[in-house]
This record gives structure tokens, sequence and C-alpha cells, in this order.
């Protein structure tokens, strides 16, 4: 049986085993004409020759018309040959003369799902159910592939609950829940779970989950303070009262509930993410909740997918707020000093809060790390320039010159701190060929 997953939202087939895992038993003894053609079949199409496999078989054929053997091995070199018409109608005939012979079945389901013929292969799975119970799973890929969507949700729910939820079968409920004529039912199911096994916390997530893609956030909450009552240890009730808490704009209990979330192993990193980012918000118009932000972004020190603290430092710089975004660079600095990225933002916050001696300090140091980096190189200069230290600006710049690669922008910046270094030195004559160069630099870029 070949097991069928679902990946990156598009349908996949997985070969877990060999395709003709077992033969039908051949019970009668043979002459040895048959059995002379017979093995020369099977050698042939062990070669993979698999013409002059068919031309013994229909020797054998000729011998034993009604020998099933015969058909389901040409059905089996057929399929091989991609010869997928005549292979199903050479399986079909097996089936036609032993009903019960369940490869042959699965020869037909092959042949179906290589062509895409799944309407069909629905009929010929429900009879592989009656020999195997574990092609529901592919009864239930099929009835999502055919877009039988209210079908494969009752054979969800039943599979569910008669042997146990599967991450693929979970996320075909999903797709299909998507789709709000099929929520209705799967909600008063739940409600009624929910009134059978109070317990049971896996039901009142499933609900919350509707109730919120349907925006009914009241309903949500409720199911979510009803499933804090029955299990007080619930760390997913959590997730919606942290909403509830902070609409009703009561951080104390907010922040309870976020840091119960945070802790949590049990809950995914975007939902944990998404609470961050809403708590973020609210703390920006209630500063006095920043401890309580600075102590949840330590949850996430070890996430290396997001920088949090980078992102909040972001989040403040295009706010205009300077000292707040300085604040959360340094953080992210401290636990990530060799991100070239969360350097930069710190220098240019550095630099739009005017603090130059900040900016002198922190870019020499970091040049002692990166030496290639010409972006260290403009920051230092730059520095020197205001703190009116010409000729060493001017010393450091053309260094930095040697490392610029394909990135106009930055050498306009180089050249106009140049012309800034020469200007303080008095050398007139190079200032104006620096800001001219730097002129010129500027025209390319709003060509290109």
């Amino acid at each position: 049986m070949r097991q069928r997953i679902l990946f990156s939202g598009f349908w996949t087939l997985l070969v877990s085993s060999a395709l003709w895992a077992q033969e039908p038993e051949d019970t009668a003894l043979v002459p040895d004409a048959f059995q002379n053609h017979y093995y020369e079949a099977l050698k042939q199409k062990g070669i993979e020759n698999y013409d002059k496999a068919l031309e013994a078989l229909n020797q054998c054929e000729k011998i034993q018309p009604d020998n099933a053997v015969v058909y389901f091995e040409k059905g089996k070199n057929l399929y091989f040959m991609k010869r997928y018409p005549e292979a199903f109608d050479m399986f079909k005939k097996v089936t036609e003369m032993d009903p019960n012979n369940r490869w042959a079945w699965a020869g037909m389901y092959d042949i179906c799902y290589d062509t895409k013929d799944y309407n069909r292969a629905i009929g010929i799975v429900e009879k592989l159910i009656e020999f195997k119970a574990d092609y529901c799973e592919d009864l239930c890929s099929l009835y999502m592939l055919t877009q039988q969507y209210d079908k494969a949700l009752d054979l969800i729910n039943t599979l569910n609950a008669t042997v146990g939820k599967s991450e693929k079968r979970e996320l075909y409920k999903a797709q299909i829940l998507q789709d709000a004529k099929f929520q209705g039912p799967e909600k008063n199911d739940l409600v009624e779970k929910i009134k059978k096994f109070p317990k049971d916390e896996a039901n009142y997530i499933a609900l919350i989950y509707l109730y919120s893609q349907s925006n009914q956030e009241e309903k949500a909450l409720e199911v979510a303070r009803q499933l804090e009552k029955e299990i007080p240890t619930s760390e997913w009730a959590q997730v919606s009262l942290f909403k509830y808490h902070l609409n009703a704009n009561d951080g104390d209990k907010a922040v309870k509930s976020m840091d119960i979330v945070l802790a949590s192993e049990k809950i995914d990193k975007k939902i944990k993410h998404r609470i961050l980012n809403e708590f973020l918000i609210f703390t920006k118009n209630n500063p006095n909740y920043e401890t309580a932000l600075d102590r949840a972004i330590a949850y996430f020190d070890d996430d290396k997918t997001i920088f949090v603290a980078k992102e909040i430092g972001k989040f403040y710089q295009t706010k205009k707020n300077t000292p707040k975004a300085i604040k959360y660079y340094e953080m992210h600095h401290r636990a990530h000093q060799d991100d070239m990225e969360g350097i930069l933002l710190l220098l240019q916050a550095y630099t739009d809060h005017l603090q130059f001696d900040q900016v002198g300090r922190f870019s020499q140091e970091q040049l002692e790390l990166f030496p290639t980096q010409p972006q260290l190189y403009y920051f230092r200069g730059l520095a020197l320039n205001q703190q009116q230290q010409f000729k060493k600006a001017k010393e450091i710049l053309e260094a930095g010159l040697d490392f610029i690669v394909d990135d106009m922008v930055l050498e306009i910046n180089f050249t106009l701190q140049l012309g800034e270094a020469c200007a303080g030195l008095g050398d007139t004559k190079k200032k104006n060929e620096y800001f001219e160069k730097a002129n010129q630099l500027l025209e390319k870029t709003k060509k290109r």
C-alpha cells in the first residue's frame, strides 16, 4: 500500500514499501511446459525485459487460460511498461476470477493513482478496506483530492475517535474547516464532546480555534474560561485569556497569562510571537509595563528564527523613539554579537540620537572584529568628523573605500564624509572634488 501525505500545500505520494510486496499464491501443480514459460517470464521481468516476459506469459495463457496468476503477472509487466489501460484490464480480470485477490485490487488502485483517476480509485480503495483497515487513510486522502470535504470530515472524525489523531488528518481537518459551511456542524460536535468529556483539553482548544477563525471572540473567550475552570492548569486557556485581559486594559492579568504561555513547551512559537507583538503594542501606550516586556524577551533568547529584541528595536525606530530602539538593539547585541545587521542598526540609532562618542567607540570595537566591513569604516569616519578629528577621519574613510562592492549609496555617503574631512582640513579643492563626485553618483542612482 502506498502512504500519502500533505506537504507544503501540495499532494505528494511516498512509496513506503515495494509496489508488489507479495505474490498471489498458486497452489496448483503446473505442467512442465507452463512452468518453463512462467519461470522464463519471471526471469525476463527481473531484468526488465517486459516485452519478452509478456511473450512468455502469452504462452502460459494458451496452456492455462483460466489461471489468474498469468493475468496478474501480465498486469504487472504492463504496469512497468506504463501501459496503464491494458494493465488495469488484466488486474480487473483477476478480480473477476478471484474477487478476494487483494493484490489485483491494489494493482488497479496504483494505476488509478498514477493516472490521477482519483474518483475511480475511491471505489477500489473501499474494496481494499475490506482486506486492510489502513486503507481508510488512503480513502481520506482521496476524498480530499476529489474535494469531497463532507465525506472527508466524517471519516476524519471517525478515525480520530477509533484509532486516534494523526498529523496528516489534522492538517486535512484544518484545511476543511477554513470553509465556514463546515464549521457549524464541527462546533456542535465539539460542544457535545466537551459536555461528554469535560477534562479533554483538545476539544476546548479546537473549539477556541474555530470561534477565533470566525471572529467570534466572545465565544472563544467563553470556552477559554470554561477550560480554565475545568482544567485550572491548562496553559492553552491563557492564550485566549491574555487577549481578553489586554482588550480590557488589565495589564497585570495580561502579564500573568503571557508569562504562562511563553513558558509553555506545548504552545507553538508562532502563537508566542503573536502574543509578544500584541503586548509590545500595549506597552507602547502603557510604558509602565516595559519591565514585563523585557522579561518576556528573555523567553526567546534561543530562538534562531526571529531575533525578538532586534525586531522590537526596529519597531521603536519606525516610531521615531530612538532611545527605546537603542535599548533593544543593545539587548540584542549582548546576545548576538556577530549579527552584522544588528550592529549596523545600533550604529545608525546612535547616529540618529547624535551620540557620536558612542558611534566612534562602538564602530572602532567592531572594526577590530570585522575589518572588511565597509559600513563600519563609514560610521567610524562619520564620528571622527563630528569630533573634528578630520585627518583620522580622512584616513579611515580612504581605507574603507577599498571594501565597497556594488553599493552606490554607501559610496555616496563615503564621498560626502571625505568632502567634510577635507573641508575641515582646509583643502577646498579636494572638498569640491568629493562633493562633485557625490553629485555625479547621485545622478547615476536616479537613472537606475
